[in-house]
């Protein structure tokens, strides 16, 4: 079971807009994550083995989120607000705690526009609320060019291969169930894509499985493709680096010696890999007609 806990504080000003995540504000109502994905960046050894263990719950998130809200609007210091930076907005417990409608309800309320970054299908039972946020969120006036509505949604994948996101991502919605959701929130008309961070090397990230990714995107008719190569960092038992390179040793054991390599000294892919990936991604958007950046499309 999550703990429950209260905080004095709950929405965090970012020090710069991402440029790829437009976040001017990061709101995470849970701490910790069960989707146990482990290549997760948050991984650390004081989350233990399974992060579902420290899940904790902020019960007076709400009330905290109305008060910080409403000092902003007030400020006309209005921005996007990123669910979540830390931990996915619709784990499970989610469906018992209500924190993220709750959230969004608020949101609403003071005009506030979001970015949603997940990979549940959950977030169908909130379309009602991003609907409302879409239409009357007031948005920074450097973004009003590049984005004509208060809702953007992003769907997290690694892979499309359920076999594989068992592996990686065992806690975490399926990718079959994370497209079905994709597709009903673009036919709900809100700003949507793909965040595929982060595409695995040599798995996922091979010419074969990007050709599917990119033309069941293209299918789709998504707004965006975000790509990214993999950061795994920590040699403890609970890090990423540690998780990942043991997985590998199970289930993809032709690609240990590799995987071995590539991380023996540092946290990310070589330097050659990141460009011939930069590469290869700019030729597949070109050739797909998608935008690897967030903005209007359709």
């Amino acid at each position: 079971m999550p703990r429950e806990i209260e905080v004095k504080s709950v929405l965090n000003k970012t020090k710069k807009r991402d440029s790829w995540f437009l976040d001017d504000y990061t709101l995470n109502l849970y701490s910790s994550c069960a989707f146990n994905c482990l290549y997760c960046y948050i991984r650390g050894s004081k989350y233990g083995t399974n992060l579902e263990e420290s899940l904790s719950v902020k019960t007076n998130a709400i009330e905290i989120l109305d008060r910080q809200l409403y000092n902003r609007a007030k400020k006309n210091q209005y921005g996007i607000i990123v669910l979540s930076s830390a931990t996915d907005p619709y784990l499970q417990i989610e469906d018992k705690y209500l924190l993220t409608r709750d959230a969004l309800k608020v949101i609403a309320k003071h005009r506030f526009p979001v970015h949603i970054i997940t990979k549940s299908d959950l977030i169908e039972r909130d379309f009602d609320l991003l609907h409302q946020i879409d239409k009357t969120a007031l948005l920074p006036t450097d973004l009003t060019s590049r984005l004509d509505g208060g809702t953007i949604v992003s769907f997290s994948f690694s892979t499309l291969d359920n076999d594989v996101a068992k592996i990686f991502e065992k806690g975490a919605p399926t990718p079959s169930k994370r497209l079905t959701a994709l597709n009903k929130t673009l036919d709900e008309g809100f700003l949507a894509g793909v965040s595929l961070m982060p595409l695995l090397p040599f798995i996922s990230d091979t010419t074969e499985h990007l050709d599917l990714l990119f033309s069941t995107f293209e299918q789709c008719n998504v707004d965006y493709v975000l790509p990214a190569t993999i950061t795994l960092f920590g040699n403890g038992k609970a890090d990423s680096k540690v998780l990942m390179l043991n997985a590998i040793k199970k289930h993809f054991p032709e690609l240990e010696s590799r995987y071995v390599s590539y991380f023996k000294d540092g946290s990310g892919m070589p330097d050659f890999y990141k460009k011939a990936f930069s590469k290869k991604i700019n030729e597949l958007c070109k050739m797909h007609n998608l935008n690897n950046s967030i903005g209007k499309s359709r």
